[in-house]
């Protein structure tokens, strides 16, 4: 490639608007042929917008793209694919009943002679050659449900690959990885870039964006605010110029007292709890770590009442809880933030109101009315008192970022009376400004009195936030570490299998809940 070649993508002035709304203004971004170019910012800084738009989901009310010098003629996603602009979701968009090759071929399917039968052993055939050089132990005539998350995506990206994508915009692709399986999507990234395709990088991630792409553009409210060579950088810097400040390095503050709330004695079920027995105080912030299968999801669903035990026992502020119903641990104080967020833990149509009153709707109702003026009342004080942003307690829930969505959840369980907060997963997928304020949040309740689980992929969380770490291994509680031993180091060699250790002595931790 000469210096005279033109890039492989442009986008030239891009604006978008939604009403009064400008989401983007003025965005330009060029991507090499063949390299990997992050996309960074904050929620709401622009990111989705701009690749809806790359992808044809959106008209831009401004500018235009091009690929390889050529202007994009018209807009939609046939116009995008036509002219070589792939899109690999967060959300894998699969149909979960059909095959791998089916979903390769999903309205573009390839038919026998007579043009009228669909040719299944002919898709499965050309999915399998697509699939050989990316992950050849893919079954073409396998049920995509039955793939995991890591292979659904060599899927999407060998589904590009057959429509000779140039483009390959690629959407927090890691959100439901461990870090093994990151490692052998950065390989197959790199062996993309090194045959010509030019990927987009979007995630929250900064070791993962460092490690895989070399230049990044950085947005802030709508516009870029810089384009960056990452080998000239560091995650500091580029974090600074996403959030428009330095994000102090906070120590953990602990406000742990002697007075225990949470008595879980010999909780088992199946092999995923087996005789889990720990204790909770007022104040602290117990997290649990582990590696995948681990069991820290199931311990947190049973305590919450959502899974009922084999045997065990739970007692709160010395008080028996039924076990294995939910209303009975909303009752005694209990309240889970679940891990799929988007999944189990709102609705995404209805207000933030709404969601705040699902846990407490008998407290703003009368006669089966609700009590409007007293919801809205304390539905906007818990909202103000967490800085929800904006401010809009009758906006969906679903069109705030996952830091807002979080602090509504905590707001839900607030209005609740919850006492103990069970948190799965609390940052996933949320930006490092708003990983900060939920730090705060989560000291800010401890302060309170509030005591709080936190289960976390993410070592750097772990350590940062709890006052105890219980580590979990295949089921059962390896050790609990007490706040002057917690260390990676520590958490790992605890994680690890012993017959593990040996053969792997720097094991990772896994990027998703058990």
């Amino acid at each position: 490639m000469t210096s005279s070649d033109p890039d492989r993508l442009r986008l030239i002035d891009i604006g978008k608007s939604f009403g009064p709304l400008r989401a983007l203004d003025g965005v330009g971004m060029s991507v090499k042929r063949g390299t990997v170019h992050g996309l960074l910012g904050e929620n709401g800084a622009g990111k989705s917008t701009l690749l809806r738009i790359l992808s044809g989901v959106f008209e831009p009310s401004a500018g235009h793209v091009e690929v390889d010098g050529v202007r994009l003629s018209g807009h939609g996603p046939v116009a995008a694919r036509r002219a070589g602009i792939a899109m690999i979701h967060q959300e894998l968009q699969h149909v979960p009943e059909l095959t791998v090759a089916q979903n390769m071929f999903l309205g573009r399917p390839l038919r026998t002679a007579g043009g009228l039968l669909v040719d299944r052993r002919a898709q499965e055939r050309a999915a399998a050659q697509a699939l050989a050089p990316l992950d050849a132990a893919i079954d073409p005539a396998a049920p995509i449900r039955s793939l995991k998350v890591a292979q659904r995506q060599v899927v999407e990206i060998a589904r590009a690959m057959m429509e000779d994508a140039k483009v390959l915009a690629m959407d927090e692709p890691t959100s439901s990885l461990t870090p093994a399986e990151f490692d052998r999507l950065a390989v197959l990234i790199a062996d993309l870039a090194a045959k010509g395709v030019s990927i987009i990088y979007v995630s929250h991630k900064m070791d993962e964006v460092f490690r895989v792409c070399e230049t990044a553009t950085i947005l802030r409210d709508g516009r870029k605010v810089a384009d960056v060579a990452l080998k000239d950088t560091s995650e500091a810097e580029v974090i600074a110029r996403m959030v428009g400040r330095e994000l102090a390095a906070a120590g953990h503050k602990g406000f742990a007292r002697e007075e225990v709330v949470l008595d879980v004695a010999n909780l088992t079920r199946g092999s995923a709890v087996k005789n889990t027995s720990f204790k909770l105080r007022r104040g602290e912030v117990l997290g649990i770590s582990g590696l995948v299968g681990a069991g820290r999801t199931e311990l947190l669903r049973l305590i919450a009442g959502v899974d009922r035990p084999d045997s065990g026992a739970i007692r709160v502020e010395n008080k028996p809880l039924a076990l294995g119903r939910p209303r009975a641990a909303i009752a005694a104080g209990l309240g889970l933030l679940p891990e799929e967020r988007k999944r189990d833990g709102i609705v995404a149509r209805r207000s933030v109101r709404s969601n705040i009153a699902l846990s407490s709707m008998h407290r703003f109702s009368r006669g089966g009315f609700v009590k409007k003026r007293a919801l809205s009342r304390e539905s906007e004080r818990l909202m103000r008192e967490l800085n929800l942003r904006p401010l809009d307690i009758e906006r969906p829930i679903g069109q705030f970022s996952g830091g807002n969505q979080q602090k509504a959840i905590i707001g839900r369980w607030i209005a609740a009376g919850a006492r103990i907060l069970l948190f799965d997963e609390p940052t996933r997928g949320i930006d490092v400004g708003a990983k900060a304020e939920i730090y705060a949040l989560i000291e800010k309740l401890a302060s309170e009195g509030r005591s709080m689980i936190v289960v976390s992929s993410e070592l750097p969380e772990i350590l940062r936030v709890s006052d105890r770490v219980l580590v979990m291994r295949e089921g059962t509680i390896a050790g609990i570490l007490e706040r002057e031993a917690i260390s990676e180091e520590a958490i790992v060699a605890l994680a690890v299998p012993r017959s593990e250790t040996a053969a792997a002595p720097s094991p990772t931790l896994s990027a998703t809940g058990s």
